[in-house]
């Protein structure tokens, strides 16, 4: 009779969660266009939700068979947290550097809590328990009142600008390469995925970093009110100069990550 960790180091590598994975990144794509979409109606002042994950998922459980959609979502990315979590407990066993195999299932912990996030706000969305919109200020402001508060949410801030800058860095230098099989980087089909994977890597880093920006600028400040989620990060580019050339450019380039979700499904390398 097999252990349970020999039984789960066997999923780790079957054909099934290659199935699962695949189902999972569709949603995170689905997710995603929908993003770009509200952050490009914000860039032209017609927005209908908050342009985040939270509000894309309120925009499509509002369409017809919206709920059942939502629902498809979540088993998504809960299917993802699988993944993910069978990789932190089981992955990266060729690699002989002890500390650079457990940073990278650091990372996949760290992966497999986004999107666990976002799996149980489909699952809020679609029963209405979300209980109000606290937002990203409220949480801030718990924080800042803790001990130490505001070195907490500057630290924040500042990771969350260093992940973002991960994810321009990965986008500018092609590193999601590494995501798609053979297939998948080569003709011109390939150099579309690249290219869409190029652009969503920077759209939504950038994006991402601007987020940590108004956490640092909260905790300077020490002003709760100051920091915010995606949707307040666009939305302070949109009023800048030029802002809705750029806003328009990141919702293109969110979309772009989208599309290149679906991309990384067809032509899964893990």
């Amino acid at each position: 009779m097999s252990a349970p960790s020999d039984t789960a180091a066997q999923a780790h590598e079957s054909d099934w969660l290659d199935h699962a994975i695949r189902a999972g990144l569709v949603a995170y794509g689905v997710v995603h266009l929908l993003v770009g979409w509200l952050a490009l109606q914000l860039a032209f002042g017609e927005k209908e939700d908050s342009a985040s994950n939270a509000g894309a998922l309120h925009y499509l459980a509002q369409q017809p068979l919206g709920e059942a959609l939502v629902w498809m979502v979540a088993i998504g990315m809960f299917l993802l947290v699988l993944w993910r979590l069978l990789e932190f407990g089981f992955g990266y066993r060729e690699e002989s550097d002890d500390a650079k195999r457990w940073r990278k299932r650091a990372t996949s912990l760290g992966k497999a809590v986004l999107y666990g996030a976002i799996g149980w706000s489909a699952v809020q969305t679609v029963t209405g328990s979300g209980g109000g919109q606290g937002g990203t200020d409220s949480t801030t402001s718990k924080l800042m009142d803790l001990p130490g508060g505001q070195l907490i949410v500057g630290a924040v801030g500042l990771a969350v600008i260093a992940y973002g800058g991960v994810l321009v860095w990965r986008g500018w230098k092609e590193k999601f390469r590494e995501h798609l099989d053979s297939e998948g980087q080569t003709g011109k089909d390939g150099s579309v995925y690249v290219t869409l994977g190029k652009a969503g890597y920077i759209a939504k880093g950038i994006a991402i970093a601007i987020v940590g920006g108004l956490f640092v600028y909260a905790a300077v400040t020490h002003d709760p009110d100051k920091s915010g989620g995606l949707d307040q990060a666009l939305q302070t580019v949109r009023e800048q100069p030029f802002g809705q050339v750029l806003l328009t450019i990141i919702a293109l380039g969110i979309a772009c990550y989208g599309a290149f979700c679906f991309a990384r499904a067809k032509h899964l390398s893990r």
